[in-house]
């Protein structure tokens, strides 16, 4: 019988995938090495466990004892199953700008997570470096793992993911692709790689804001280049003792957009649901293709898996809100709004009843229905002369001060058309979505949508 002992024996062996669709005008072969097949949906599945293991080996690790790291969520889920294994406590300490999903995972395998600002200083006492310091020093029986400066981590890559790679290309892979961020799988993967082919190109991806690609060129930490970016998972505003420079041929930064929009990319075309960093990865190697030729053989390795990513870069409202998508569309506008229901008055309701929808849901424009049928519309203007003219209108049915229907238009009108249907007589417009119900677009949304 195949059978495995516990959950970390799982860790590793993970598939390399062919790129088809994304990457067909690439003069060469694509892969990628996708290392959400991992346990805990990540690479760093790997060096979690190493850590643990040198930990014990020397001593710094004890028998019920406290594991303690400053983790953008991928690393403690990793420590958490070891922990869960081995019998320690987790205490983690992670950014704001990291996704919910990723602090529900780590509450949900039993760690505890302390929440940090992210744009701080590393050596601000309210950093989750400083933080996760403070408390290993507090806490009885318990360890800092430092994931940045903990030379087990680039171990585990040299011991597994580099000879992974190496075996799986029967040795015939030409350029390693990763995102930079602790240091350990780039420089850990690149160590076993050129000790093996001293001529394979290392291409390491940085983020707009991180101050890595600049080290690389100058050997200088210059702070000028650190300001705040939404990728996760990669780019520092300092440099790791993971990092071996000497391995690494070439920095390519991407921009947050670049970075999210082909990581959506990457499930639509290629059916690769990932996160952030395997989209920023690809998008530094679309940048780089001119370099290539048609004897390569590209390995790209794409970290984690999209579900810690579906209330950002997976979600419509989040991108558009940050410039990342366009709006094109009805459909667009309604979708970076949420799916809000729509919300209707009947025709026999009164009038004061309509007012009280009004001010509960902070809306001007409501349709009027009457057997499921729209018949008109009211509006926070035109009910306010009439009741300014007539207070005794309150009492009345909507039906005695109903004002024209709004337009119903394809749930795809585009943006443009949809400001010239909203006049200063007609407050919105309306459209039926794929599933047959009603959605209201207003000349505030408009504007809100071409102002992005």
């Amino acid at each position: 019988m195949d059978i495995k002992n516990n959950i970390l024996e799982t860790i590793g062996n993970t598939p390399l995938i062919k790129l088809n669709k994304i990457t067909k005008d690439f003069p060469c072969t694509v892969l990628a090495k996708v290392d959400y097949f991992n346990p805990g949906n990540s690479i760093k599945d790997r060096m979690a466990l190493k850590m643990v293991e040198v930990a014990e080996q020397e001593g710094k690790l004890k028998p019920g004892g406290t594991i303690i790291e400053c983790t953008s969520g991928n690393t403690g889920m990793g420590l958490a199953l070891a922990a869960c294994v081995k019998g320690y406590k987790c205490i983690f300490v992670t950014t704001d700008k990291q996704s919910k999903e990723k602090v529900d995972i780590l509450k949900a395998v039993g760690a505890e997570v302390i929440v940090c600002p992210t744009n701080v200083m590393p050596e601000d006492p309210k950093s989750y470096y400083s933080v996760a310091k403070r408390l290993a020093t507090e806490i009885p029986n318990s360890y800092h793992f430092n994931q940045y400066d903990n030379l087990a981590n680039r171990l585990a890559h040299y011991e597994s993911t580099g000879p992974e790679i190496w075996k799986q290309t029967d040795g015939k892979i030409t350029h390693l692709v990763c995102t930079a961020g602790t240091g350990g799988t780039v420089t850990g993967t690149a160590m076993y790689l050129k000790e093996k082919n001293p001529n394979i190109k290392v291409w390491a991806i940085d983020v707009y804001g991180s101050l890595l690609t600049n080290y690389f060129k100058t050997g200088e930490i210059d702070m000028s280049f650190v300001h705040p970016y939404i990728s996760e998972g990669f780019g520092e505003d300092f440099v790791p003792k993971n990092y071996d420079m000497s391995v690494i041929d070439q920095f390519e930064q991407v921009t947050d957009k670049d970075g999210a929009v082909m990581a959506r990319k990457l499930a639509k075309e290629e059916g690769i649901f990932c996160g952030y960093s395997a989209g920023s990865c690809l998008q530094g190697l679309m940048q780089l293709k001119n370099s290539l030729t048609k004897d390569d053989l590209v390995v790209c390795i794409f970290h984690d898996h999209g579900s810690r990513y579906v209330g950002k870069i997976y979600n419509d409202q989040w991108m558009i809100e940050r410039g990342f998508l366009d709006v094109k569309s009805f459909k667009d506008i309604v979708s970076a709004r949420g799916n809000k229901k729509l919300i209707t008055v009947e025709s026999q309701q009164t009038v004061a009843e309509a007012v009280e929808l009004m001010k509960k849901y902070d809306i001007e424009h409501i349709p009027v229905m009457e057997n499921n049928e729209i018949k008109g519309s009211i509006s926070e203007a035109g009910l306010f002369l009439k009741v300014f003219n007539n207070a005794e209108i309150k009492e009345s049915s909507v039906k005695d001060v109903l004002e024209a229907a709004f337009p119903i238009v394809d749930f795809n009108t585009p943006v443009e058309k949809l400001g010239k249907l909203i006049t200063k007589e007609n407050g919105a417009v309306l459209a039926k979505d794929e599933a047959g119900d009603f959605h209201i677009v207003t000349k505030y949304d408009v504007l809100q949508s071409m102002a992005k």
